[in-house]
C-alpha cells in the first residue's frame, strides 16, 4: 500500500480556518482544536491502513427503490370556513377595494 502525504495540523492552520470562518479563538481554543484536529486526521490515517482492493463500492447500505402505491381518491373532510363569519359560498370574503 503506498504511503500518502498528509496536512500536518498546527496551531498556524487552525488560526488560518478561524480567520476565514471569521471566528475569533484564544490561545487555549487553538491549542486544544489543533490537538483535537490532529486526533481526527491520525484516525483517518489508521482508516487508510485497510486493505479495499476486493471491496466493491457502496454509495448506499441498502438498495434504492421506489414503492409506489396507487393513488386512492378520499373526501376531504376538513371544512377551512367552518370557523369564520367572513365567507361568501365556498370563498373566503374580504373588504370591498374602491
Amino acid at each position: 500500500m503506498e504511503s500518502k502525504e498528509y496536512w500536518r495540523i498546527d496551531k498556524k492552520l487552525v488560526e488560518r480556518v478561524a480567520k476565514v470562518a471569521r471566528v475569533k479563538l484564544t490561545e487555549q481554543e487553538l491549542d486544544k482544536f489543533s490537538k483535537q484536529m490532529e486526533s481526527i486526521l491520525q484516525a483517518f490515517k489508521e482508516m487508510d491502513k485497510v486493505d479495499t482492493a476486493d471491496v466493491k463500492p457502496s454509495f448506499h447500505p441498502q438498495e434504492l427503490k421506489n414503492d409506489w402505491r396507487e393513488d386512492e381518491v378520499e373526501p376531504w373532510k376538513w371544512i377551512p370556513l367552518a370557523n369564520t363569519k367572513h365567507k361568501e359560498g365556498k370563498n373566503f370574503k374580504g373588504p370591498r377595494i374602491v
